[in-house]
């Protein structure tokens, strides 16, 4: 039986843990349903955690900050955090949900966007984008209008409430493409429909409109708006927190090449121009198979293993997994500066 085989026949499963009780409507509330997000935990790991082993006031930490369900939970608890994430679409979604706005004011902004997309008729002026990859991804009808409210909401001046914008625009592209509704892996359907842009996206809107509101409401009523969330576009092996200043880290990790989540996010990385050149993106990310690595140092028995088992069938992908551990193994070091 191998280290961790043993380890887990000692431990008695806690089946709380489960939050099987829990609908979808308790995880995605307040700005959690936001976006939709692969593999993503649920907020009631967060919180569970955070009350469990901090106070009020302590530092928390996601060096993984993904849609930043971490640094919401913290911040609903009272507990300044900081989330960090490699790729700009998870920082832009996490900004949007733990920025809580005025609702009065959002409303408002609202009202006008609105009053400007209704205005959209096929003779509207649309200067659209020119690039293969969002040809590849979109047609013509869905395009243009997707450009139309991608402008309009480039003209809003006000960071939070454009952020806000973006948030829903990045989560209905999916939607307006012809990528196959079910896949996680970028694959094209020909039969599919594609949501019409500018209804799709009001809905959207309206849906996150809601959970502002309540986000907004909980934290004036607990004295928490002014708790700092700060999420920053890094590598999670330069974590901007101090020397043991950190109470708890509470992350989930990108999985073993299984993911390549810039392929997953390429469709609000192209519109919002995060990136011209998506193998370039794909670099920026921490385990993808597109690092080309020879020092690496594993630091673990287990990992070692893996290696070894690896390299008998396949040298490239124990070259990957490689990598990953190794990679792995900073952001740990990492961790272990950050914590008290």
């Amino acid at each position: 039986m191998s280290q961790v085989a043993t380890l887990f026949s000692k431990t008695k499963i806690d089946y709380s843990w489960s939050f099987s009780d829990k609908t979808r409507k308790d995880t995605a509330y307040i700005t959690h349903g936001y976006h939709r997000y692969p593999a993503k935990f649920i907020p009631q790991i967060v919180s569970r955690l955070a009350e469990k082993y901090t106070k009020e006031g302590d530092l928390i930490v996601d060096p993984f900050g993904g849609c930043g369900t971490t640094l919401v939970e913290s911040k609903v608890m009272g507990r300044p955090s900081i989330g960090v994430d490699i790729n700009p679409v998870a920082v832009l979604i996490t900004k949007a949900k733990t920025t809580p706005i005025d609702p009065k004011k959002i409303e408002k902004a609202f009202t006008t966007l609105k009053e400007k997309l209704d205005t959209y008729s096929g003779d509207t002026k649309i200067k659209a984008p020119e690039h293969e990859r969002i040809d590849y991804w979109f047609k013509p009808e869905e395009k243009r209008k997707l450009a139309f409210i991608f402008a309009e909401i480039s003209r809003i001046k006000d960071q939070d409430v454009q952020d806000f914008f973006f948030c829903g625009f990045s989560n209905i592209l999916k939607n307006c493409s012809i990528w196959l509704q079910k896949s996680n892996k970028p694959t094209r359907d020909f039969e599919k429909k594609p949501s019409e842009p500018i209804k799709t996206f009001l809905k959207q809107i309206k849906m996150m409109l809601r959970g502002n509101a309540r986000l907004f409401e909980l934290l004036s009523e607990k004295g928490y708006s002014k708790v700092p969330s700060k999420v920053i576009c890094t590598d999670a092996r330069k974590i901007p927190a101090k020397d043991n200043s950190v109470s708890l880290i509470i992350t989930s990790p990108p999985y073993v090449t299984s993911y390549e989540y810039a392929d997953l996010h390429q469709l609000t990385a192209l519109w919002l121009e995060y990136t011209k050149n998506l193998s370039n993106f794909r670099k920026r990310f921490i385990g993808t198979s597109y690092h080309n690595k020879k020092d690496l140092t594993l630091n673990s028995a287990i990992a070692e293993n893996i290696r070894k088992g690896l390299l008998k069938k396949d040298k490239k992908t124990a070259e990957e997994v490689s990598t990953y551990f190794s990679e792995m193994n900073q952001v740990f070091v990492e961790m272990k500066r950050n914590l008290v």
